[in-house]
């Protein structure tokens, strides 16, 4: 029981981190909703922040892009789309047998800004299984809050977590995938952060501001599933096709 029980520690350390997050960037007035709380903070700036990354050499390197569908990373994906890249992102929920939406800018119907929003994207995309996607050379992910070390942390729903773990099983994301959050500056933190063996790092982090290159972040081999509980297996297709084969 010792693990569980350190889990659950770690869980209210990083919800004591959001909260203190969220407080901040809403008192700075740093996101475009109403609030922060509760989301991956669509932040002020990141338009900037997208062109900042647009013009490293790991961004022009990329081809394919798994993206993740929040407001703050729209621009990301806009530009992604433009450029020509291929760019994938996750159904919401991971809630469909075949858990990613495929944006192939060489077919779209619809102009890139339009096609990188997640409600567009989910008329115009087709939906497709992990086999079908090609080796992923950058993952582009929301954060709450990030430290230097590339340590982030979510906004608690562990989606993220779980679309990373089942591409790095399906060889999809391998050592040369970079791995980068655009953030609100006030949402990288000089501190340690809690994080689990499930947790993922990031490579790079893009403010509006600055580029920080973090070193040697962690990356899970693939899914854990003792961090699971069953309520989430079933409610995830994927997830729980693979629990029924591996009872088998």
């Amino acid at each position: 029981m010792k693990e569980p029980r350190m889990r659950a520690t770690i869980d209210q350390e990083k919800q004591q981190v959001r909260e203190r997050v969220w407080d901040l960037l809403d008192a700075s007035s740093a996101v475009l909703d109403t609030t922060a709380h509760g989301r991956i903070p669509n932040f002020k700036g990141s338009e900037t922040a997208a062109e900042r990354l647009a013009a490293l050499k790991p961004w022009h390197n990329a081809r394919v892009i798994k993206a993740v569908p929040d407001k703050a990373q729209l621009p990301v994906r806009a530009l992604a789309l433009a450029e020509g890249k291929t760019v994938f992102m996750a159904v919401p929920k991971l809630a469909d047998s075949r858990p990613f939406y495929l944006l192939d800018p060489a077919v779209l119907s619809v102009p890139p800004q339009e096609a990188a929003s997640s409600k567009i994207a989910a008329t115009v995309a087709p939906r497709v299984d992990v086999a079908d996607l090609q080796p992923v050379d950058m993952v582009v992910v929301g954060s709450v809050a990030v430290n230097r070390a590339g340590v982030r942390i979510g906004k608690g729903a562990g989606y993220s977590d779980l679309e990373f773990a089942f591409l790095m099983e399906a060889g999809l994301i391998s050592d040369r995938t970079v791995v980068v959050s655009t953030v609100h500056s006030l949402q990288v933190l000089d501190e340690d952060l809690p994080a689990t063996d499930h947790d993922f790092g990031v490579d790079l982090i893009v403010t509006p501001d600055e580029v920080i290159f973090c070193p040697s972040p962690h990356r899970p081999a693939g899914l854990v599933w003792e961090h699971l509980d069953a309520q989430k297996i079933a409610s995830i297709p994927v997830l729980a096709a693979r629990a029924s084969a591996k009872r088998r």
